[in-house]
């Protein structure tokens, strides 16, 4: 007769080996939108609360619905579009418009421009800290960061950063970051003061970017031209580990329910890095996705990535910039957490 202990253990081993025949869960597209309209794309910015996505294109923002992919409206008057922040408690957003130095402020509802704010050259990113309630656009060129009043829509500052910010992410309590690309550092801003408050270089990452943040273990990505991507310690002020990517990186997220960081890369892979300890981080896939589609924004709330790609035609003649977006290609792809086929 066999013992109660023999039997758990035999039980054990039988769920451990149902376990282990289990597909491994992996992340692949699972929807794709056309969206089709004319222009190339920057910043790809969810807002979780309302279930949409705000997707930068040149002279406009495209708002689409997370759930089915459709078209709610569109902010219009944008000259370089790049960057979209969401001030929800004031009813306002923000979008950079980098050509002509501005901020567009408009209508949380109906997507009406509201004021047009001056900025500074190359107003790219742009951030809402909810701590502080300030806006702060990462302008590259004119090294520097718009302190804006979400409610009013009106300059606060005009702050020096020391160097060409890229992406950017508030931390919730009054801090505020961003890469400086130039210089290969993170910078931290006190958002409350409207001051830089530290900085500290990203070690091996050369050209940090993209940016996302884990709050409860105070982590940060900086994805990386260089091909890794840069975990640091922001209490501490210093990187603790670097992981390789894929290359052309220009997205990034984390998700907390999963414990994973992503990167999206121009060369057609989304680099997923699982966060085993606030120390110890390491690639656990990479999942194909079209050529060029580099821009990614994450929603902590589906767990979903949003992806934007399309189709391109051929590169121009000089051999200089990038070759042109085919018009009515441009598409949302839909990337989700399934069990392996």
């Amino acid at each position: 007769m066999i013992s109660m202990r023999k039997l758990t253990l035999v039980l054990g081993s039988i769920a451990a080996a149902s376990l282990l025949a289990q597909p491994p869960a992996s992340y692949r597209i699972t929807h794709s939108y056309l969206l089709g309209g004319e222009g190339s794309w920057d910043y790809v910015v969810p807002d979780p609360p309302n279930h949409r996505v705000f997707l930068a294109r040149q002279n406009r923002v495209m708002v689409v619905d997370e759930d089915s992919g459709k078209l709610l409206g569109e902010i219009t008057g944008i000259n370089g579009a790049h960057g979209t922040a969401v001030a929800e408690s004031t009813g306002h957003g923000f979008c950079t418009s980098g050509n002509d130095q501005s901020v567009v402020m408009f209508d949380l509802k109906t997507y009406k421009s509201l004021a047009r704010i001056p900025a500074a050259e190359d107003a790219d990113a742009i951030v809402y800290d909810k701590a502080s309630n300030r806006v702060f656009t990462l302008n590259g060129d004119a090294h520097s960061s718009t302190v804006i009043d979400p409610r009013e829509g009106k300059v606060i500052a005009n702050l020096p950063l020391g160097g060409k910010p890229e992406y950017g992410a508030s931390a919730g309590d009054g801090k505020v970051y961003a890469n400086l690309t130039d210089n290969a550092e993170v910078v931290e801003i006190d958002a409350g003061t409207a001051a830089v408050s530290r900085r500290w270089p990203t070690s091996r990452c050369k050209n940090p970017v993209s940016m996302a943040i884990d709050t409860a273990h105070h982590r940060l990505f900086s994805g990386c031209r260089s091909g890794v991507m840069a975990i640091s310690d922001y209490q501490a002020g210093k990187v603790v580990a670097t992981v390789p990517i894929g290359t052309g990186v220009d997205g990034a997220g984390f998700d907390p329910a999963s414990g994973n960081a992503f990167a999206s890369n121009a060369d057609g892979t989304l680099t997923v890095i699982h966060e085993d300890s606030p120390g110890q981080y390491r690639v656990v896939e990479t999942v194909t996705t079209p050529k060029g589609s580099r821009n990614m924004g994450l929603d902590p709330g589906n767990h979903r990535i949003y992806l934007v790609s399309a189709q391109f035609g051929p590169p121009p003649a000089s051999g200089r910039g990038r070759p042109p977006v085919l018009p009515g290609t441009f598409t949302l792809n839909v990337i989700e957490r399934t069990a392996a086929r």
